[in-house]
């Protein structure tokens, strides 16, 4: 197949859609200018494309080389079917590029006034100056002008003029993804700059680093021995890990399998707010609302979705709070809000555009840890109690989903009072439950109860859980 931002320009549905279907392709990777897929069919006019890449993930507000969103280049090429569906999907209507530019001085200086128009019924101000002090409606013709102005007043607009502000600073949080992220699988571990530790666990130790300009983790797998078996091995299963078109579930990278030092690396990129049990139970900063945690179910739900219709279907994976990273949600967040900036330039309140994301990186390979389990407070009782290969995958993952909503709305960690070892003997063969406590929601601890049922055959699949969150969070 041709390059896919050509495929994307010419508007070759097919091949796009085919192109999607490979997990290992990034759907918001940059080319040379950093342009995305959703910048080059945005502004070609694509919308079957923009449609499909919105619905794929794509980061609605992405930053070119220029600071231009998606929707700077629908306005700016006519293309209003295109400028609506990003409306629609929480593009940012006021982001502004290098020049100071709205996409409303654009559909301006064009004339496309009913682009012009629908964008000022969205919430685009007429009194933004850019960097050479124009407003947008200074762009226009004097009727198109009158008609923006008049219902700009109707809508309540102030009409003084916003002086043109510098906000070139916070462009990185929505640049297109450097493309080298998901280009290159093995990686030299000579490549790596490691340069904090983070943790050291069961599993292997944890490092901060960057590779080629981006910050990544490395997790070190804790092996008292590696073998040319679990080199190969490991270089055949980590690509599966490699799941870049899913907005919720994040990626491994890469891997290093050096023969001197003998180690196995495996290598994610790095998210700073940690993960999700470090958000609700250590000192993060996070405020987990009542939203904010029906937003995380959700958003944990949908990836679990995506990793269930894989065929053959990822194994080895334990659904916890500590497997699941907590990510700005770069598909919707507007960095142009008020909210984002103080006087001392730092970030407030960003909260409520968090998503959460399944760690590929927390995958159990074959070879590691044989027979061993760490996390039993999440397990289901029969992965307690029956070898891997005699269970109902999918419906011992319900049940882990089942401790996190607990999770999230006690705020609490499952069986905290008890050891590891413990949690595992009572819960598998003692009947030891986690109780829902009273003050959550009826729907909520009826949910709860259903993903629980002792018998796995009658708990619900994800894609029947994801519109009863999506309904409680919208009565809510």
């Amino acid at each position: 197949m041709d390059d896919i931002f050509t495929q994307v320009r010419e508007g070759n549905a097919f091949n796009v859609r085919v192109w999607l279907d490979n997990t290992e392709n990034d759907l918001n990777k940059g080319d040379d200018h950093r342009f995305s897929l959703l910048h080059w069919a945005a502004r070609e006019g694509r919308d079957n494309i923009v449609d499909m890449l919105i619905k794929r993930g794509a980061r609605i507000n992405a930053t070119n080389m220029g600071d231009d969103t998606p929707i700077h280049l629908a306005a700016a090429h006519g293309h209003r079917d295109v400028t609506l569906m990003l409306l629609h999907n929480k593009a940012n209507v006021n982001a502004i590029n290098e020049h100071g530019n709205t996409p409303l001085h654009y559909a301006c200086f064009w004339g496309y006034e009913l682009i012009a128009e629908d964008l000022v019924n969205n919430g685009a101000l007429v009194s933004v100056a850019n960097k050479c002090d124009d407003v947008p409606l200074d762009k226009c013709k004097a009727s198109m002008a009158k008609m923006l102005k008049d219902r700009a007043v109707a809508l309540g607009q102030d009409l003084s003029k916003i002086p043109f502000k510098d906000r070139s600073w916070l462009g990185y949080k929505t640049r297109s993804r450097d493309a080298v992220l998901s280009r290159y699988t093995g990686i030299d571990i000579k490549e790596l700059q490691l340069v904090g530790h983070i943790a050291k666990t069961h599993s292997g130790e944890t490092w901060r680093g960057s590779w080629n300009g981006n910050d990544i983790v490395a997790k070190i797998l804790s092996m008292a021995e590696v073998s040319d078996r679990n080199i190969r091995d490991f270089k055949e299963e980590f690509p599966k890990l490699r799941i870049f078109n899913h907005p919720n579930v994040l990626a491994v990278l890469g891997c290093c399998a050096p023969k001197d030092p003998p180690d196995l690396v495996v290598i994610s990129q790095f998210m700073p707010f940690g993960s999700l049990f470090n958000t609700l139970h250590g000192e993060s900063g996070i405020v987990v609302d009542q939203n904010q945690a029906l937003r995380f179910a959700i958003d944990i739900a949908r990836g679990m979705e995506f990793l269930h219709s894989m065929e053959p279907m990822i194994p080895n994976f334990i659904l916890t709070s500590k497997h699941v990273m907590i990510d700005e949600d770069l598909a919707k967040i507007n960095v142009d809000d008020p909210k984002y900036t103080s006087g001392d330039a730092t970030l407030n309140g960003i909260d409520e555009d968090l998503t959460a994301k399944i760690n590929m990186a927390d995958y159990k390979f074959s070879f590691h840890e044989k027979g061993k389990l760490f996390s039993p407070a999440w397990c289901s009782p029969e992965a307690l109690q029956k070898a891997p290969d005699t269970i109902n995958v999918r419906a011992s993952d319900m049940w882990s989903f089942s401790i996190l909503l607990w999770e999230l709305e006690t705020r609490e960690v499952p069986f905290a009072e008890l050891e590891a070892m413990e949690i595992g003997m009572k819960v598998a063969l003692e009947g030891l439950r986690l109780s829902i406590p009273p003050g959550i929601s009826s729907h909520m601890s009826r949910l709860m109860k259903i993903c629980m049922n002792e018998e796995p055959g009658k708990r619900p699949r994800f894609d029947m859980v994801i519109p009863i969150l999506e309904k409680m969070k919208l009565s809510g």
